[in-house]
């Protein structure tokens, strides 16, 4: 959505008031002017999408994860506890685009800051697997370009866009993916402290997989 210039004539008492609502709000006064207008004419603006979808997420994750402050109004982000030595936090760090293409409408930012090499391999096999698991329950996902990387205590997923969903809807599937995933991981650290052979971890946890997020379509 491109953005030009226009000369509009406000009074000074109006102006006020807008400069100390967009101060209040930590936005400028024009993009103030821009959400008010397209409020008034129902338009979706980047800006109110994003902020309907995270408002989605919150209520959704509020009792479950811990929401964190956010960097911005294109972010929402949250953390978890693992089950695991010492603690470990796991972060989710849901990136949208201000204007998604028709590939891809953000990012899934999954990483957990450590320094134990025991734990990186550990959440880098997860990952893995996790990868693993979706692709073969969910083949057209191996068609979709540049939808996962991989580093070292870190995972980002592609999330896809999907112009049949509302903003609702989109908050609803992705807080229901970032939610199994945690149940998963947690699920998996629990099995890998039972000594289990890795053949019976994978096999348990694809299981899980199965019961947990073949039971709903992730249109993600």
């Amino acid at each position: 959505m491109s953005k030009n210039t226009y000369s509009i004539i406000l009074t000074d008492e109006v102006v006020e008031a807008i400069d100390a609502l967009a101060a209040h709000k930590g936005t400028s006064r024009s993009n103030l002017i821009n959400q008010i207008l397209a409020e008034h004419v129902c338009y979706v603006t980047p800006e109110r999408r994003m902020k309907s979808i995270f408002s989605v997420m919150e209520q959704q994750m509020q009792d479950i994860f811990r929401i964190q402050m956010q960097a911005s109004d294109a972010m929402f982000s949250m953390q978890s506890v693992l089950c695991y030595k010492y603690r470990p936090t796991i972060r989710y760090s849901v990136e949208l685009l201000r204007h998604p293409n028709s590939e891809k409408m953000g990012y899934l930012k999954i990483s957990c800051r450590t320094q134990n090499s025991t734990l990186l391999d550990a959440i880098d096999l997860f990952f893995r697997m996790w990868i693993e698991f979706e692709i073969k329950y969910h083949p057209y996902l191996s068609k979709v370009k540049a939808l996962y990387k991989i580093e070292p205590g870190k995972m980002t997923r592609a999330l896809s866009s999907n112009p049949e969903l509302d903003e609702t809807e989109t908050g609803d599937v992705i807080s229901n993916y970032v939610q199994h995933f945690d149940t998963l991981i947690k699920y998996y650290f629990s099995i890998l402290q039972q000594g289990l052979e890795i053949e019976s971890v994978v096999s348990v946890l694809e299981k899980q997989y199965k019961e947990l997020c073949l039971s709903e379509e992730l249109t993600l």
